[in-house]
């Protein structure tokens, strides 16, 4: 699944290729699993917006819209004029997601479950062969990611969300409550340049080990999103293009093989249902 490097730069490529495009009417296919808001909702909502912008708010891609024609009030009029009308548009991409953006006579892949027709002659697609993705839409222009935002939490808040918490701090990297975005990969990564390992009761790290975590997963992510992410399974950028961090993995996916830092094999454990791997020599 897609994690916050991934989903960031999908949105960076997206919002460099439609920003300012207008959505002129909407296709939504036939199988229900990606519609996460009705499809009259979703159509309602799209057609006839300008896209103003496109960001990650956690694992999510978010199409931030204005109705089209939307102008700023003259100054007489500011104060009892609305604000225009916003809405979003959101998207998840679950397991094999991928937003595209192509000619309209280009060939419709298979597993095509919604197209944005745009002004311009383009289109913008969203495919998914296993349908885990979700498209929903917020007509208020309000989604916000549940936990703190990796890239942005600073050191006192992150202290206070893992300080105490009674399971190991793996599955609590992983819970989108407390930081959305962070998933598999790169809490491996980050806790492997921190020298923790995964099973560690997050209740029993001290200040000095949460402060190397902090500082761990922010290079990592930024490191990750400067390389476009790790491809490792189905993962394309917007531009239908790989990313590079997976060249970069010290733990990640290595189990078995010499640990870069002091050659002892890298293992793997299964915590929460999800595999970790680590070093168990430069990880306490």
């Amino acid at each position: 699944m897609p994690e916050l490097p991934e989903v960031e730069t999908i949105a960076r490529g997206l919002d460099r290729r439609v920003r300012g495009e207008v959505i002129a009417s909407v296709w939504l296919g036939e199988k229900p699993e990606p519609l996460k808001s009705p499809a009259a909702e979703i159509a309602s909502t799209l057609e006839r917006k300008r896209i103003e912008r496109v960001r990650r708010v956690g694992k999510h891609i978010v199409f931030d819209l204005e109705s089209v024609g939307a102008r700023p009030p003259s100054a007489a009029k500011r104060k009892a004029a609305q604000p225009p009308r916003k809405a979003q548009w959101i998207v998840h991409l679950g397991m094999t997601g991928r937003m595209l953006v192509c000619p309209a006579d280009t060939e419709i892949a298979k597993h095509t479950h919604a197209i944005a027709h745009l002004a311009s002659g383009r289109e913008l697609r969203f495919v998914d062969p296993r349908r885990f993705g979700r498209l929903s839409v917020v007509p208020q222009a309000d989604f916000a990611a549940a936990g703190a935002e990796p890239l942005e939490v600073d050191l006192p808040r992150f202290l206070e969300l893992f300080r105490g918490r009674k399971t190991p701090i793996k599955s609590a990297l992983l819970n989108q409550n407390l930081l959305s975005g962070v998933g598999n990969i790169y809490a491996d990564e980050a806790l492997f340049r921190a020298g923790i390992r995964p099973k560690r009761q997050a209740a029993t790290l001290t200040r000095e080990q949460l402060t190397k975590l902090h500082q761990a997963l922010k290079h990592v992510l930024k490191e990750a999103v400067a390389l476009g992410g790790s491809s490792v399974s189905d993962y394309v950028d917007a531009d239908g293009e790989e990313g590079f961090f997976q060249l970069r993995h010290r733990v990640y996916g290595r189990e078995g093989e010499p640990c870069l830092v002091c050659k002892k094999p890298i293992k793997r454990v299964v915590i929460a249902g999800r595999s970790s791997h680590y070093c168990s020599q430069c990880q306490k």
